[in-house]
């Protein structure tokens, strides 16, 4: 399991926010048992990990009336569910003043840093499986990859559900943030396919090329 890391500045109000996107697939469809056993044994040790760096370093729950530890627990049970496709994506505010700044800016960065990865996976299957510059010219493209992301941005919103958000005060009038989200990866990959579809007619793409493009969106979204 890998993180992808954005830095986003900021002006006004926020300082610089970074945003940690983790996106780990937990489901038989997508996996074999082999797989899974080895990503669920991930997941306890990840599970340790963040438990001990949380108690460590002072973060509180935010805006939960649950423990710490059930939080958690409540989160890798949802991950480690083999019925669902289920993956993870943790948005981080490294310096903010108040909690509904942080968490605004959480939400919308992991949201950002979602479509930036929906965007490469799409942009290398048609590097590697199309020829780009027979279809279509390079500006071309750039128009539909900028729509394509800004169409996720809308459509993945109403598929992230809010697991839970810790905060940490850092002594300066300063916070850090962090908000964990789940993420149902085939209800993910409907909501990619329409961002997609209307990617697609904001463009001049053939027709013959446009189906085949659709299909790339079905590749699970999973950071390199």
């Amino acid at each position: 399991m890998k993180r992808n890391y954005v830095k986003v500045a900021f002006i006004g109000a926020m300082a610089t926010v970074m945003v940690a996107t983790t996106t780990t697939p937990c489901n038989a469809g997508l996996f074999s048992k082999t797989q899974e056993q080895q990503l669920e044994k991930a997941h306890q040790k990840e599970y340790k990990e963040r438990k001990k760096r949380f108690e460590k370093e002072g973060w509180k729950l935010s805006g939960n009336v649950h423990t710490l530890d059930v939080a958690l627990l409540e989160f890798y049970t949802k991950l480690n569910d083999k019925k669902s496709q289920n993956t993870q994506l943790v948005g981080q505010v490294s310096q903010c003043k108040s909690i509904n700044v942080c968490r605004q800016a959480a939400i919308n960065n992991a949201i950002t840093s979602y479509a930036s990865i929906a965007e490469s996976a799409v942009k290398g299957k048609i590097t590697s499986d199309l020829n780009a510059d027979a279809i279509a010219p390079e500006a071309e493209f750039d128009k539909m990859y900028a729509a394509y992301v800004r169409n996720v941005k809308t459509e993945i919103k109403g598929q992230i559900t809010e697991s839970f958000a810790v905060v940490k005060d850092k002594g300066d009038g300063n916070k850090e943030f962090e908000i964990y989200f789940i993420i149902n990866e085939e209800q993910a990959a409907l909501a990619r396919k329409r961002a997609m579809e209307r990617a697609l007619k904001e463009t001049e793409m053939a027709q013959e090329y446009a189906r085949k493009i659709e299909e790339f969106v079905n590749v699970p979204v999973i950071p390199e």
